[in-house]
C-alpha cells in the first residue's frame, strides 16, 4: 500500500476498511495482459484503464485515485464522465473491497512466450524481479549490456569485459579490461627480462637485485684506482684480471713509487727543517752569551743608557729568532700529522662503535615496535566493547515500552544516497515495546523504496522481534498498527497508513529468528512529495517516522 497524493489531499476522501489495506501494488501505464478478459467493472470511468487504488463515488462509478484527483482539478465542480452526475467529494470513499480484486486478478509475465508464468497483478513486480527471462543489465561497474536475466551468471563470469580475474602472477583480482595494463606497469611478480639483454627472464620486483649480479652489466675494473679505466660485462671480469694480471700489477707498483716518493720528499724536507731549527737555537744561545758580556762591560751608570740600547736591540732580535722557531716546530709538526695514520685509525674505531650501538638501538626499536602493536591491539579490543556498550546504553536509554516509537533519521541524503547506489539497502530503528514484558517490534525503511516503490518512494515496514517474554504472549500479533511521517512545521500535516495485523500472515506470528519478515507499505511516501521545499517533513537534513500499535484489549502481563 502506498500514499501516492499529496499531504494537502491525503484528507479528502473518507476512509473505509483502512485496516485491511493490503501491501500489494503494481505499476501504473504498463501494458498487462490479464489472463481472463477484463471486466468493465474493473476498469476506471475516466481513463478505462484497469484500476488503480478505485475509489466510488455517490453516484456509484469507481475511478483511479489520480483520475478522480485530475477531474477535480480540472473543474471546480467536478462531473461524473458516465452520467454527468456531480461529484461530491465528500461522498467519495476508498473502495478496498474493490482494490483487493483487482490486485488478485491473474494476468500474463510481460515476456510471455517465453516465461509463461501467470501472476496476480498484485505480486506483477516481484515476479519482474525474478523472471528468468526479464531483460536486465550487467551488475558490473563500467558494463553496459543486457541480456536476459537467466543469462546473467554466465555473463558475469564468462564473457563480461569489466568482470575481476585474477592476476595469474601475484594473484590480485583486477578488472578484466584492464589486466595487461596491470600485468606491465603494476604486477611486482610479473616476469620481464633483464635489460642488460641477458637470457634470464626475472619478477619485476627483483630487477634490482638481480642487476647487482647479472653477468651481461658492465662494471668498472677493480683497479680503477690504480690506474685501469676499462668497463668490462660481470661475467668477463675475472677473465679481464687474468689477462691484464701484468699490467694491474705494474699500475699498483707505478702508484706505490709515486709514495714512496712523496714520503722520501716529506723526510728530506723534515730534516731541512730540523737542521734550520737547530740552527737558530745556536743562534739564541750565542745572543745569550752576548748578552751575558755586555752586561758585565755596562757595569757602570756613566754606560748604563748605551747598554739598554743594546740589550733592547738583542732582545728584539731574540723575539724575531724565538717567533721563527715556533713556526717552523709547528710547521714541522704538520708534515709529520700528514704521514701519521692514528687519527685515521681512532676514526674508524670510533664509527666502528658508533655502528655497532646503532645495531643495538635497531634491536631494542624492533622490540619496541612489538610491543606498541600488541598495546594497540588491546587498545581496539577495549574500543570495540566500549562502542557495543555504548550502543547498548543508547538503546536502552531511548527504548519506549508504550507501544509508540519516534524514529528520527538524520543524514538523510547520505543515507539515501547509500541505498541508491546498493551500499546499504535499509535501516533498521531501535526496537520498542507494547510493554514492559510486551511484544518486542521494531521498523524498517528502504529510503530509495522497495519492491513497486524502488526509485521512487521510501518503503516503510513494521517488523516483530523475538523477544524475552514471548513464550507468555498471545500469538499472532493482531493488533492495529499506524505508520506516520511527521510533518515538522506545526500544522500536523502528517502522512499516515493504518492495518491491522493478519493473522493468516507468517509476519505477525511468534518468531523462530530474531525477527519476522517486514510487512508495510513498499509506497508509503513519495521521493517527489518528501523531497518537495513547499513541505516540512525534512528539517535539516532529518525526517521523523512515528509508529503507534493500538493497545486495545491487549492483555499486560
Amino acid at each position: 500500500m502506498a500514499c501516492d497524493e499529496p499531504a494537502a489531499l491525503s484528507g479528502i476522501f473518507t476512509r473505509q476498511n483502512s485496516s485491511s489495506t493490503s501491501s500489494l501494488d503494481f505499476e501504473p501505464d504498463a501494458d498487462y495482459k490479464f489472463v481472463e478478459s477484463l471486466e468493465e467493472r474493473y476498469k476506471c470511468a475516466y481513463c478505462h484503464l484497469v484500476l488503480r487504488n478505485p475509489h466510488q463515488t455517490g453516484c456509484g462509478h469507481r475511478f483511479c485515485q489520480q483520475c478522480i484527483l485530475a477531474l477535480r482539478e480540472l473543474n471546480a465542480v467536478p462531473t461524473c464522465p458516465v452520467d454527468k452526475e456531480t461529484i461530491k467529494m465528500h461522498e467519495v470513499f476508498k473502495d478496498n473491497c474493490c482494490k483487493r480484486e483487482v490486485l488478485n486478478l491473474h494476468v500474463f509475465c510481460k515476456n510471455f512466450p517465453d516465461c509463461n508464468s501467470k501472476v496476480i497483478l498484485g505480486r506483477y513486480q516481484e515476479h519482474l524481479q525474478q523472471c528468468l527471462f526479464e531483460s536486465v543489465q550487467c551488475t558490473n561497474d563500467g558494463c553496459r549490456d543486457r541480456m536476459l536475466r537467466k543469462d546473467l551468471t554466465e555473463h558475469l563470469s564468462q564473457h563480461c569485459k569489466f568482470r575481476e580475474e585474477r592476476c595469474q602472477y601475484c594473484n590480485t583480482y583486477v578488472v578484466l579490461i584492464d589486466i595487461k595494463n596491470h600485468e606491465k606497469n603494476d604486477c611486482p611478480d610479473y616476469p620481464v627480462p633483464c635489460l642488460q639483454n641477458c637470457s634470464q627472464i626475472i619478477l619485476k620486483k627483483e630487477i634490482e637485485k638481480h642487476h647487482a649480479v647479472c653477468p651481461e652489466a658492465e662494471v668498472d675494473c677493480p683497479y680503477k684506482q690504480y690506474g685501469c679505466h676499462v668497463k668490462v660485462k660481470r661475467g668477463k671480469l675475472a677473465e679481464h684480471e687474468n689477462n691484464a694480471l701484468r699490467e694491474h700489477m705494474l699500475q699498483i707498483l707505478d702508484k706505490n713509487s709515486r709514495l714512496e716518493e712523496q714520503i722520501s720528499d716529506l723526510y728530506k724536507s723534515l730534516e731541512c727543517k730540523e737542521i734550520k731549527i737547530q740552527q737558530l737555537a745556536d743562534a739564541i744561545k750565542k745572543c745569550e752569551k752576548e748578552f751575558r758580556q755586555y752586561t758585565q762591560l755596562f757595569g757602570n751608570n756613566s754606560n748604563l743608557m748605551v747598554s739598554t740600547q743594546a740589550l733592547a736591540s738583542h732582545l728584539d732580535k731574540s723575539a724575531r729568532l724565538e717567533s721563527q722557531v715556533k713556526q717552523l716546530i709547528q710547521m714541522a709538526n704538520q708534515q709529520q700529522s700528514k704521514l701519521d695514520l692514528r687519527p685515521l685509525f681512532d676514526t674508524i674505531e670510533n664509527m666502528k662503535q658508533k655502528i655497532a650501538l646503532m645495531e643495538t638501538y635497531d634491536q631494542r626499536l624492533v622490540v619496541l615496535e612489538d610491543q606498541s602493536s600488541k598495546h594497540d591491539l588491546q587498545i581496539n579490543i577495549h574500543k570495540a566493547q566500549l562502542n557495543k556498550n555504548e550502543e547498548r546504553f543508547k538503546l536502552l536509554e531511548g527504548t519506549c515500552y508504550n507501544g509508540k516509537l519516534i524514529w528520527k533519521i538524520t543524514d538523510y541524503k547520505m543515507k539515501k544516497k547509500e541505498a541508491v547506489e546498493g551500499r546499504v539497502l535499509s535501516i533498521a530503528s531501535q526496537p520498542f515495546y507494547t510493554s514492559r514484558c510486551g511484544y518486542r517490534l521494531c521498523a524498517r525503511a528502504y529510503l530509495n523504496g522497495d519492491g513497486s516503490g524502488k526509485g521512487t518512494h521510501i518503503s516503510l515496514y513494521f517488523v516483530v522481534m523475538r523477544g524475552e517474554f514471548d513464550s507468555l504472549l498471545l500469538w499472532p500479533f493482531k493488533q492495529k498498527v499506524t505508520l506516520m511521517l511527521l510533518d515538522q512545521s506545526g500544522k500536523k500535516n502528517h502522512i499516515m497508513e493504518v492495518f491491522r495485523a493478519d493473522p493468516n500472515s507468517s509476519s505477525f506470528k511468534r518468531p523462530d529468528g530474531e525477527m519476522n519478515i517486514a510487512s508495510g507499505c513498499p509506497r508509503f511516501v513519495a521521493h517527489t512529495v518528501l523531497e518537495n521545499t513547499k513541505n516540512t517533513y525534512i528539517r535539516d537534513d532529518t525526517l521523523f517516522l512515528k509508529v503507534v500499535v493500538d493497545l486495545t484489549d491487549l492483555e499486560e502481563l
